[in-house]
């Protein structure tokens, strides 16, 4: 059963939550949003790798099928990158180390940038 989660920016909290579907264990992380054909402007999903990483927070894009913005967010809930990940780029990694990976559409890149604070809350 899929759990959800709202990612709300209370830096600047004027921008609508996006909600993301909890990616927390092996299986949910490896697929994360390969082969879906789109994305909803509202919607993502939220990988959880458990710990603060450069390498362990790193994507890949293979059997993408279209763009989508990267939020990566640290264990104290701050935003640490921010990237546009186009489709079969092999490595992308956040400048510094992160625990969540937001994966949501390409035009809310702009809804969140780095030192800006986020609130995961549980739907």
């Amino acid at each position: 059963m899929a759990r959800w989660i709202e990612i709300q920016n209370v830096t600047d909290s004027a921008k609508p939550p996006v909600k993301a579907r909890l990616c927390d264990t092996f299986l949910t992380r490896f697929r994360g949003l390969m082969l879906q054909k789109s994305i909803q402007e509202d919607q993502g999903i939220l990988i959880d790798e458990k710990s603060d990483s450069i390498i362990n927070s790193a994507i890949h894009m293979f059997f993408m099928r279209f763009p989508i913005a990267v939020i990566w967010i640290n264990s104290s809930h701050e935003i640490v990158d921010t990237k546009i990940a186009r489709p079969w780029i092999p490595y992308l990694a956040p400048a510094k180390p992160a625990r969540y990976i937001l994966e949501t559409h390409p035009s809310r890149l702009l809804d969140y940038k780095a030192g800006d604070r986020v609130k995961l809350i549980h739907v």
